[in-house]
């Protein structure tokens, strides 16, 4: 178009040969729902394994994996993130297997949200 305005003539246009449009409205059942993935302290596995978890599985930044893995440390369990369901299951179950291929037994759960 070359930076140029193009200008309409509303009033030469025929309006009854558009198409119809139909809009349809999404709503949250067509959403799969929220999960929020929970930490679970253990005492072998070690920290900086956790933090690599955090970093790795959950795309967390190095801070807020040292974070989530202090919170769990002395709070006994620590909050990481809402994923959709099937999105939180992936991510633990890759991030449990990474863990048990190491020999620690880290732990997650999810519950709905």
């Amino acid at each position: 178009m070359n930076g140029k305005w193009i200008s309409l003539q509303t009033d030469k246009m025929n309006f009854d040969t558009l198409p119809e449009i139909e809009i349809i409205e999404e709503t949250e059942t067509d959403l799969e729902p929220l999960y929020r993935v929970i930490i679970h302290n253990d005492n072998i596995t070690p920290m900086d394994f956790v933090v690599h978890v955090l970093k790795t599985f959950f795309h967390q930044s190095n801070e807020k994996a040292a974070e989530i893995m202090l919170a769990a440390h002395f709070y006994g369990t620590a909050y990481v993130q809402t994923l959709p369901r099937s999105e939180a299951e992936t991510r633990i179950k890759k991030a449990q297997f990474a863990a048990e291929l190491e020999g620690y037994p880290l732990h997650f759960s999810m519950e709905s949200e």
